[in-house]
């Protein structure tokens, strides 16, 4: 240990004095309002700040669309509107979704008195008087699978 010099380095420095140490804060002080300055108008530019009095206040309705994960949303295609369709005309189409992890068949259907375009997606648990259509449907793809 003879003849070696230790140098620490510290935070700590006791040769600076209160001035000093409120020099240096004042200029942090500056420095940081020029950048904050400086960041805010390119920023504006960028993405336009509007004051937080304009934010509408949220309110929750009665009840939580998602509560705990437990109860999953329906999605938008196959929420039924029940109407006055009538009987069913003839099935177009099929499909199989895959949702809250079962299968679930739909349908496209035509109803009798109503033009094509009137066509709907239901569910096969929601056509009531289509079962004669389904084995149709169902024995017609059998037929057209065999023959390719």
């Amino acid at each position: 240990m003879l003849l070696t010099k230790l140098a620490f380095s510290t935070a700590y420095h006791p040769q600076t004095d209160v001035l000093a140490e409120r020099m240096i804060q004042t200029m942090d002080e500056i420095i940081r309002r020029l950048l904050e300055f400086q960041l805010t108008e390119e920023f504006s530019r960028k993405h336009p700040v509007f004051p937080a009095s304009l934010v509408k206040p949220y309110h929750k309705t009665g009840e939580d669309e998602f509560p705990s994960r437990g109860n999953n949303p329906t999605p938008q295609d196959i929420v039924e509107v029940e109407e006055s369709s009538g009987p069913v005309n003839k099935i177009i189409n099929a499909r199989k979704i895959h949702l809250n992890a079962k299968d679930h068949r739909q349908y496209v259907i035509r109803f009798k008195n109503q033009t094509a375009d009137k066509a709907k997606w239901k569910a096969e648990d929601s056509i009531q008087d289509g079962y004669p259509h389904l084995r149709r449907l169902r024995a017609s793809r059998k037929a057209s699978q065999s023959h390719q």
